[in-house]
Order: structure tokens, then sequence, then C-alpha cells
């Protein structure tokens, strides 16, 4: 088994810089792309702007951290550059996703440290998100010492270059977060349709409610998760995303190795 940032293993040193790797302890859970183990928190960043909010690639991330059994909490950066209809529309979706059970921060040109100090103190958090999105300088408005460098969004491409290089761990406050590299392609390895739901906390919530025990939320009948939808108690756009994974999951093509 290859060692990944965020293992417990037992090991052995001749001196302070030279070691081996004996054993490498069982794993709470791991993240395939970060590629990253014994993972408390998932801060999974997004920008208001530069690159423009996506709630398409929020709930992928949303998922990609659900099916690991891992806290997510979001945050939404660059709130300074967002006009105030930009600004409206990222609080609405805040509030959707908090109605939904999560967790939502707001930053721009300063941050929250004391609440985020709470929030991974004694933890191993891994910071993760699409690249551009402002990752390395909310880390050093958390730990200023760190003088990470940033980047800057690619007109061309509308999308960040890649500053971070690799994963590490990071002292911040009383935790640690692993600084990753951006990235937006997602897999759903490990993931049954039948399971998705359990990453959908509103979806989750209301499952009990269907008249069949293994409804899948697309055109059974007497599904109380669609009722919620047509109610407008479940957001549209997090119901279309669940079945669009669903169907990505059902088509997926399995792997030999």
């Amino acid at each position: 088994m290859t060692p990944l940032v965020g293992d417990d293993v037992v090991f052995q040193a001749e001196n302070d810089t030279d070691g081996y790797i004996l054993d490498i302890l069982p794993r709470e859970n791991e993240l395939i792309r970060p590629p990253v183990a014994n993972i408390d928190i998932a801060i999974l960043v997004f920008s208001a702007v530069e690159p423009d909010f996506s709630t398409n690639l929020t709930d992928r991330f949303l998922v990609a951290i659900e099916k690991e059994d891992i806290r997510p909490v979001i945050g939404i950066s660059k709130m300074d550059l967002a006009t105030e209809e930009e600004k409206s529309t990222i609080e609405e979706y805040r509030d959707i996703y908090e109605n939904a059970g999560y967790e939502v921060f707001l930053t721009g040109s300063e941050v929250d440290k004391t609440a985020i100090l709470e929030l991974i103190d004694g933890k191993t958090a891994v910071i993760a998100g699409q690249s551009g999105v402002g990752k390395s300088t909310f880390l050093n408005q958390l730990n200023p010492d760190l003088t990470l460098k940033t980047g800057e969004i690619s007109t061309s491409l509308g999308r960040g270059r890649h500053t971070t290089r690799h994963v590490e761990l990071l002292p911040i406050g009383d935790g640690l977060i692993a600084d990753t590299p951006g990235f937006s392609s997602i897999e759903w390895d490990g993931l049954e349709p039948e399971n998705l739901q359990f990453c959908f906390p509103e979806i989750e919530d209301r499952r009990s409610g269907c008249k069949f025990r293994g409804c899948l939320h697309e055109n059974e009948p007497s599904c109380a998760v669609k009722t919620a939808v047509a109610e407008h108690e479940i957001a549209d756009f997090r119901y279309e995303h669940y079945v669009q994974i669903l169907a990505e999951i059902k088509n997926r093509k399995p792997r030999y190795s």
C-alpha cells in the first residue's frame, strides 16, 4: 500500500532526516483526488466570481466528500469582488445549502479566523476546490507565516492556474490543513446507485417517506423526495444534480485490474 499524506505510520529512524516506514496503520478514510487520508473535515472552497460560482461543481465535490463520511464545509471566496446582484445570488445559494444541512461561510478580503480555527481545532482538515478560487490566499489569511504562492485566473481559459503542486499538511492554529492542487474532475468509483441518496442530506432525510424501500427517486410512484422537490422543499438544482450523478454512476464502465 502506497503511503498518503495524513497516514499514521510505524517507522524506524536512524537520525533526524532519514528513516523507513515499517507499517501503514488502518485508515479512517481516503480520498483519491486529492490523495490524502484520515481527514476529519473537508473545507471546499469555491469563488463567487473569477471563476463564477458553480452549483454543479459544488455538488460534485460534496458527493465526493460525503461518500467518504468526511464532514464537509463550504467556503465561498472573493465576495469582495462580486457585484451587489452577484452577492445576493450567492447568499440565496448559501441559504439553500444551509437548509440542506451544510455549514457555509463567505469570505472576501478578510476571513473570520476565529470561526475557522475553532472548526479545525485538534483536527486534520483538507482544503480543496477548483483552481483559482483562492485556496492559498485563504490559508495565508489564516496563517500569514505560510506565505503560500497565489495565482491569477487565465483570461483565455477562465480558470485558475495551479499554484499548489503537491499535497502538504500545514499547521493552522491547533490543527492541520492539507493544502491540495486545484482540480475539477471527480469520479464515482466505489459509489453504488442506491448509496448516492446518502450524499444528499435533504434527500436522505426524506427517503423513509417513499412507498418503495428501494426507491431511487427517479420515476417511482409515491416518492417523498419528488414530492419535496415539487413543493420546493428541495432545490430544483440539487435534485437535478442528484439525477445527473445517478445516471453517471449507472452508466460508468467497469474497471478491470
